[in-house]
């Protein structure tokens, strides 16, 4: 079975089901039709299911995980949005934060295929155990951060326009709650992907930080959702400002993926 033809397939099929689910989500918030909603989550749901089927025809056609360039990493990011989603929808019933979330998810997969695509060997310096725990948490940080962001957007539409359709939305006070939660939870995998790319790269090239522009950039997410957390727990900083913080995290996640990738190239920009 040719895999890579079968991973192509099953990323299309993806693709399209992200997409309707996307725009279900803002029929449902438009119509007040909660089996729109229901639709919507569905369709995401089985878009994942067939996303992670596409990802797994690459592992078996690899033999690794899909960690190694920009395509795989963007694939396995969007993978990583639409789980956090589906989590909180689940534990939740926010069923309109999809709504914000998920056309981050097709945007990225959007981007995802755009980039090359072929199965390539690993270079040496990728040829570690690390790679799996190092980007792994990264997918992981950079999906929960992507639903904190969608958390504090309906935060900010709740908090500055009063509508009808504004019960379809959950409480302004539990999602600016559930954002700082969340936000906790990524910033200790962002910790982890800091550490564990430090200790990878002693090993893969003599020194543990080289100002590498993805480390850099990495570094200014950690402090500003350090910021965040810090004015959170110890000055009580929640509401407007901090839901604004939070999509200036997010925004500098994505500045730290695409934006250094593709404007200030390293030793970190695998195509």
């Amino acid at each position: 079975m040719n895999y890579i033809v079968l991973e192509e397939n099953l990323f299309t099929i993806a693709f399209v089901l992200y997409i309707v689910a996307s725009l279900s989500f803002f029929i449902f918030l438009a119509s007040s039709k909660e089996k729109l909603g229901y639709m919507a989550v569905s369709v995401s749901l089985l878009g994942f299911f067939v996303h992670t089927m596409a990802m797994g025809a690459r592992i078996i056609e690899s033999g690794r995980l899909p960690f190694s360039n920009q395509y795989e990493f963007a694939n396995s990011f969007t993978w990583g949005i639409v789980l956090c989603y589906l989590i909180i929808h689940f534990y939740y019933r926010f069923t309109a934060v999809g709504a914000f979330v998920m056309p981050l998810a097709f945007l990225m997969m959007g981007y995802a295929s755009l980039l090359p695509r072929h199965v390539r060997p690993l270079m040496p310096a990728l040829q570690s155990n690390w790679l799996a725990i190092h980007v792994g948490t990264a997918v992981v940080s950079y999906g929960a951060f992507a639903v904190a962001a969608g958390l504090s957007f309906i935060y900010l539409i709740s908090f500055n326009k009063k509508s009808d359709k504004r019960s379809l939305l959950p409480d302004p006070d539990a999602c600016d709650f559930l954002s700082y939660r969340i936000i906790a939870f990524g910033y200790l995998m962002l910790t982890l992907v800091i550490i564990t790319g430090a200790i990878w790269a002693r090993s893969a090239w003599s020194r543990y930080w080289g100002w590498d522009p993805k480390e850099t950039w990495s570094l200014i997410t950690w402090i500003i959702y350090s910021v965040y957390l810090h004015l959170r727990y110890n000055r009580g900083w929640k509401g407007k400002p901090a839901a604004w913080f939070a999509v200036i995290g997010f925004v500098a996640v994505i500045f730290t993926f695409i934006g250094v990738n593709n404007l200030l190239p390293g030793i970190h920009s695998y195509r």
